[in-house]
């Protein structure tokens, strides 16, 4: 049986992760967008793309001006939605590869959001994957509520950018209208920040967080431990929770 063909990100997964992700400008003094260092020190630019030289990462200070020289001028809003899309493209694959059973494209695109965030690997191994597969859609539109902690100062922590996150996935997965519940406000967590992120990893060992797996967002890895093995262009860790 031939392979089914890819499956496009829906636009409104697309404006979901862009609402989240947000756009940073590594020097505001200039019309374009420009790298800047997210929060673990990985050059990054527009929406998330974490920029790439010979098939590495760069890095802190000391690749400041490699980082800058790949993008000279900066690029345009326009542009910085190009890569997003690019990126999307191999994040798409991998989920359209891991889900079993059919699903509308509100689910998908909310799964593409979701891998995009925590990592196709952590997506592979979760509860969700493998109640979706069940045909529990239920049980596994409320496993996007689990993923909403991350590490700070060390202890395992709630976010609020996070939880409303998982809230506007979960919605759109189920069909809802998840700019409204994204919109609620989350009481009791800690308040969004710019950069929170929840253990990442940005490096070719991809290794887990040191934590359980149900209940906090790994790094964005891009290899899973399952089909399929292919590798998304960038960005292998989440960004921030909002």
């Amino acid at each position: 049986m031939p392979a089914a063909p890819l499956r496009d990100v829906p636009q409104q997964a697309i404006e979901l992760i862009k609402s989240f992700e947000g756009v940073v400008d590594g020097d505001p003094r200039t019309v374009n967008l420009d790298a800047y260092l997210d929060p673990v020190g990985i050059w990054t630019i527009g929406w998330g793309h974490a920029v790439r030289f010979r098939g590495r990462f760069l890095r802190g200070a000391a690749d400041r001006g490699l980082a800058r020289a790949l993008y000279p001028g900066g690029i345009t809003r326009a542009q910085a939605e190009l890569l997003l899309r690019a990126d999307l493209v191999d994040y798409a694959s991998n989920v359209q590869a891991l889900v079993k059973v059919p699903i509308g494209d509100a689910a998908f695109g909310a799964l593409v959001s979701f891998a995009f965030n925590v990592g196709v690997a952590a997506l592979a191994q979760s509860t969700l994957l493998r109640k979706l597969n069940a045909r529990d859609e239920a049980g596994a539109a409320d496993q996007f509520l689990v993923w909403n902690k991350a590490r700070k100062n060390g202890v395992l922590v709630e976010l609020a950018g996070l939880t409303r996150r998982r809230r506007a996935e979960r919605a759109m997965f189920l069909g809802l209208a998840w700019r409204a519940v994204a919109d609620r406000p989350v009481r009791g967590a800690a308040p969004r920040t710019r950069g929170a992120v929840a253990a990442r990893t940005r490096s070719g060992a991809k290794r887990p967080a040191a934590t359980r797996a149900a209940a906090t967002p790994r790094a964005r890895t891009t290899t899973p431990k399952a089909p399929p093995t292919q590798e998304p262009a960038a960005r292998p860790a989440p960004r921030r929770g909002r």
